[in-house]
């Protein structure tokens, strides 16, 4: 079935049906509603590839580095429900942590004519992707760099990295440990989640008074990655009595650690996690995590996307979310030493 099939079936020309397809400006309602009505009758589905060749391809391309990070199943969530009555299709490419990989992932979409892309946490090296973002207009999910080729959703990592401090001191914890992404200088990102957070407990932990208290472990945001952080800070001469983990994922490689040690949450060990997703809430958990509306960050960043795509809007944005604490049952007072 071709596009001249729809025309011939309509009754009016390939450039009529093109337009429709485009949704290009001066199409009356009443021919969007008669060549609509024949391509949903006969079935017409329009070739990407030659679609591409005329200018657009409806194909948005997602970047994450895997898929069983809970909190991008909450972005993508946000991004399919906006895209959701367009005729935008989303293809996701899970690319793994390594740079390399990523921006490979990267150059297959942009080769693939896709018309936007979304970078979650990109650990590709910010001069490509600001090579990318001034010919393929790009968001990039996470990461507090501002530039003028790419928009930017970002969530306040510090104000929510205070909040958890906040909270696990109120409850008279001073050996706070937070577990964060190692992240890399390499690639010229030089406020990535995991730095803003990082300096955001740091700053915390400083005004109470706790600067000697304050520890930052390494390790990916994972469950393998938790739990290695877990079985290094539980097993240390001083173990802390509270973690604080930069993903919800990595949490609970550390309950996993601790179960494993034969630790009670939060009995034992206050822990905290950091995306509030789904898993959070579940029952044998309950973990206190902080929010940072990740649908909302997945709607904003394909909001702004097509905007950019459908050229209503030229300049960059940065769109920041406000986190908040939801308090479960994984914190309580420490126990006495």
């Amino acid at each position: 079935m071709t596009i001249t099939d729809v025309a011939r079936h309509a009754g009016v020309s390939t450039a009529a049906v093109s337009k429709v397809l485009r949704n290009a400006y001066g199409v009356s309602p009443a021919m969007r509603e008669k060549v609509t009505a024949v391509i949903s009758e006969l079935g017409y589905r329009p070739h990407a590839a030659a679609r591409g060749m005329r200018g657009r391809t409806y194909t948005i391309g997602v970047l994450l580095d895997n898929v069983r990070n809970a909190f991008f199943a909450d972005i993508l969530d946000g991004v399919q429900d906006e895209l959701r009555t367009s005729e935008y299709t989303v293809l996701i490419g899970a690319a793994g942590f390594g740079p390399e990989e990523q921006a490979r992932t990267i150059r297959s979409m942009v080769d693939r004519q896709m018309d936007g892309l979304i970078l979650i946490a990109p650990g590709t090296p910010r001069g490509e992707i600001l090579t990318t973002a001034a010919s393929t207009p790009t968001v990039v999910i996470g990461h507090h760099d501002a530039a003028d080729s790419h928009d930017s959703v970002v969530d306040a990592d510090d104000v929510g990295a205070g909040l958890v401090v906040d909270h696990l001191v109120s409850l008279g914890h001073r050996d706070i440990a937070l577990v964060s992404a190692h992240g890399t200088k390499a690639n010229r990102w030089k406020r990535t989640p995991e730095i803003v957070l990082s300096d955001g407990y740091l700053e915390a932990m400083e005004r109470h008074g706790l600067t000697d208290h304050a520890r930052v472990h390494h390790a990916a945001y994972s469950d393998d990655g938790g739990f290695k952080a877990g079985m290094t800070l539980l097993t240390a001469d001083r173990p802390p009595t509270a973690v604080m983990t930069g993903a919800d994922v990595a949490a609970l490689g550390i309950y996993r650690a601790a179960h494993e040690l034969g630790l009670r949450i939060p009995d034992d060990l206050s822990l905290v996690g950091y995306n509030n997703t789904a898993l959070a809430a579940l029952a044998p958990v309950q973990l206190t995590s902080v929010d940072q509306a990740g649908h909302t960050m997945g709607s904003a960043a394909a909001r702004m996307l097509i905007e950019r795509v459908e050229g209503r809007r030229d300049r960059a944005m940065q769109t920041t979310m406000t986190p908040r604490l939801v308090e479960r049952g994984s914190t309580t007072a420490p126990r006495a030493r």
